[in-house]
């Protein structure tokens, strides 16, 4: 069995480390993102950007961006003193976020969908009300230039697609959240149509989406007519997470939706069982299209974080009635891997030792997990597809299992690690020639633990080194390495240390003044001498990262879902 089926957390006390299989998918992350491709009009994203999966729903690349994200700010929680590798690439994906490929079909589903009378036999079952075969988009067209809203330019200023802006919000936040950087409140400008550019900032998205929610309690669309409580239930996680690193008050709309939508979009029996889910409600046809209980897992890992309560009804309802939950049944799947995957994802979260043992084991067996590269140096999940590269979207839903332990994903959100940004912090790592396994303080010790490895096999051996900043104070520092006394590093400055090493695995404890022994950081918070989990981010502006990708948003200014399950 593969490391995600050895068990679903590390053991109490143990410090996070990312295992083998992560630091190779932290690899391919790194090398997508800094692939110079281009995402503009004139241009086409690399193949290994899916736009495929899910089809025809999420067959878009900005949902790889999205669903990528989500394993990278775990273990950005997992290695807190080591951010800027996942900063980066955070930071890369939000640039693309904004270019015509990730709004392409905002762009170019004008009107009704031509396909309408010729959609496959299972889209007729699963996607359409029976009644209007033939005379109604199939989920995924988005249908701008429609009545009544006419044709809308700005995917961000649009009456709909919230599926757009909703994980743009979310995208961001992990950035900021991560990097402690408040880039985005710079002005940025995001791909129309026809070449058009329009100019925003991510408070006028947050504060689009709480005005657009206000006046439609019922929820924003994504597709015009469309309302998917699972957009929304990823709009309203970025909202939370957006007030939590901005000290903002925007989630309360989500909060009011799900009251006032719950007995609507979610069937609820007398013994308090769910009986179906809406997947997605057309109000202009005052339409419900529902699923099973099954239908509640993809609003569930976003719902999770917000309203456990109601999130894990969801997840045990689903993980009953489809028999993951009983060990004399066979495990239950569709042809797409995205519906086992968030099972899987959801059994590790909620610690469900049964079902994710199941789930991982059939996983194991049937998703083909394998390394792949020069030095097979990276990690993916291929699925039994046959293609050149892991299937983007479904391997990161994946390595949400493999990361972190029960609740990491919620956590995230509900008790964010905030204190890290006033802590020592590992910079000017030779990524990916040299990894961070693990980076974590111990500030009522004084103490800073990194553990390295080889990113890079063919360089293995070679001379690096990294910096340590955000110490106390640079003078009494020791540095321990693998058990012994370390001499090779230097004060760059008074609060910064530069250390030489090796590329391979070596184990250093940073041993520094720290804060008074035995005070915790939870005590320094409560006191008000710490963090106080607010950080006042650092400003700086939107640039093009040195990948040299680019955005291509400068050019021809003009006028200023979600799984079937």
């Amino acid at each position: 069995m593969g490391a995600i089926a050895a068990g679903i957390g590390r053991g109490a006390g143990e410090p996070p480390v990312l295992n083998e299989r992560a630091q190779g998918w932290l690899r391919y992350l790194w090398r997508k993102a800094e692939k110079a491709d281009n995402w503009s009009e004139d241009g086409k994203p690399h193949p290994w950007w899916d736009r495929y999966s899910t089809d025809p729903m999420m067959s878009f690349p900005r949902f790889d961006l999205s669903e990528s994200s989500y394993a990278l700010g775990v273990m950005a929680d997992q290695t807190p003193a080591w951010r800027e590798v996942y900063s980066d690439i955070l930071k890369s994906f939000v640039e693309r976020h904004l270019t015509y490929w990730a709004a392409i079909d905002w762009l170019t589903h004008l009107g009704p969908d031509p396909r309408r009378k010729d959609y496959p036999e299972e889209w007729i079952k699963m996607l359409l009300p029976a009644h209007m075969v033939g005379e109604y988009d199939v989920p995924g067209w988005c249908a701008n230039d429609t009545a009544p809203w006419g044709l809308q330019p700005d995917p961000i200023g649009a009456d709909g697609n919230l599926f757009f802006k909703g994980w743009l919000n979310l995208t961001m936040s992990l950035h900021a959240y991560v990097s402690g950087e408040d880039a985005w409140s710079k002005p940025f400008q995001v791909a129309g149509v026809d070449g058009a550019r329009f100019e925003w900032t991510q408070g006028d998205v947050a504060s689009l989406l709480v005005d657009q929610w206000t006046r439609h309690p019922e929820g924003p669309h994504c597709e015009n007519t469309k309302i998917w409580p699972f957009c929304l239930s990823a709009a309203g996680l970025g909202l939370q997470l957006y007030d939590t690193v901005f000290a903002k008050d925007t989630h309360h709309v989500y909060d009011a939706w799900l009251a006032h939508t719950r007995d609507s979009y979610f069937g609820i029996d007398a013994k308090g069982r769910l009986e179906w889910a809406t997947f997605y409600y057309d109000p202009i046809i005052e339409y419900n299209h529902t699923l099973g209980p099954g239908g509640g897992l993809g609003v569930c890992l976003y719902m999770m974080p917000q309203a456990p309560e109601f999130a894990e009804l969801l997840y045990r309802s689903a993980a009953a009635k489809l028999g993951w939950s009983d060990p004399a049944k066979p495990v239950r799947t569709t042809p797409d891997p995205r519906f086992l995957a968030l099972g899987l994802v959801l059994a590790k979260e909620y610690g469900d030792a049964v079902v994710f043992e199941r789930l991982s084991g059939y996983a194991e067996a049937n998703f083909e997990p394998r390394r792949f590269g020069p030095a097979n140096e990276e990690f993916g999940w291929w699925f039994q597809l046959g293609e050149d590269w892991p299937r983007g979207q479904l391997s990161a839903l994946m390595m949400m299992a493999e990361v972190g332990g029960p609740g990491a994903w919620s956590a995230l959100f509900r008790t964010p690690n905030l204190e890290k940004f006033d802590e020592p912090t590992v910079e000017g790592v030779d990524f990916p020639t040299l990894g961070i396994a693990r980076a974590w303080n111990d500030m009522a010790q004084g103490a800073l633990h990194v553990t390295t490895y080889a990113g890079d096999p063919a360089r293995a051996g070679g001379a690096t080194r990294f910096r340590v900043s955000g110490l106390p104070d640079a003078n009494p520092v020791e540095v321990i390495c693998d058990g012994t006394r370390f001499g090779k590093w230097r004060a760059l400055d008074g609060s910064t240390i530069e250390i030489e090493t090796d590329v391979s695995h070596r184990t250093f404890v940073i041993r520094h003044r720290g804060v008074d022994q035995g005070k915790s950081r939870s005590d320094e918070a409560a006191s008000g001498n710490g963090s106080g989990g607010q950080r006042r981010f650092d400003a700086a502006p939107v640039a093009v990262s040195a990948s040299g990708f680019v955005p291509d948003l400068t050019a021809s200014l003009g006028p200023g879902c979600p799984c079937c399950l």
